[in-house]
């Protein structure tokens, strides 16, 4: 089976990859593939500091994992989009690793104000609106700056807006 051409959202808890990859996965477009890095299960913080030694390392292990599956390629998709919270030097790290000759990364980001309100309000996790999360996503912004990376903000932009600038990403990821 081909390997599939890999796009990549990556961002930080709240702002909004996993709505974004539903939308996209109920267009139900031909050979495309969406899948949740999180549905492999995400340990405690206490987990992950003793078995992987922190989050960075945790990140490459689930990252190694999910690349491992999406290059078999066992759903036979052309392009499989992984929601996945992940440094992009990682994830260009791990391409080359696997041999990914069309991986692509693009950040979904929106400002910390509307992030923290969505996790204090609809997805009801008010202990991730932290100034942690707010580092992270701080740096996940210059990652993608210093790697000239696609970002697409959800701050102030429907659904629909969003999934519009999604699929011009998946189309871009389908070129040869």
């Amino acid at each position: 089976m081909a390997q599939p051409a890999i796009l990549v959202l990556v961002g930080a808890s709240g702002a909004g990859k996993t709505t974004l990859v539903q939308s996209l996965e109920s267009l139900q477009l031909p050979g495309v593939g969406c899948y949740y890095c999180d549905t492999i299960g995400v340990p405690s913080a206490e987990a992950i500091a003793e078995h992987f030694g922190g989050g960075a390392s945790w990140q490459a292990w689930a990252l190694d994992r999910w690349l491992t599956r999406l290059i078999a390629n066992d759903d036979a998709v052309a392009l499989a989009v992984l929601d996945a919270q992940a440094r992009p030097s990682a994830v260009y790290s791990a391409f080359r690793h696997f041999g990914v000759e069309r991986g692509h990364v693009v950040l979904i980001d929106c400002d910390y104000a509307e992030r923290n309100a969505r996790l204090r309000g609809p997805r009801g996790q008010p202990e991730l609106a932290n100034w942690q999360m707010d580092t992270w996503a701080a740096y996940l912004r210059g990652q993608a700056d210093a790697l000239d990376l696609p970002i697409i903000s959800t701050t102030n932009a429907t659904i629909d807006a969003c999934l519009r600038s999604l699929r011009r990403e998946v189309e871009r990821a389908l070129q040869p």
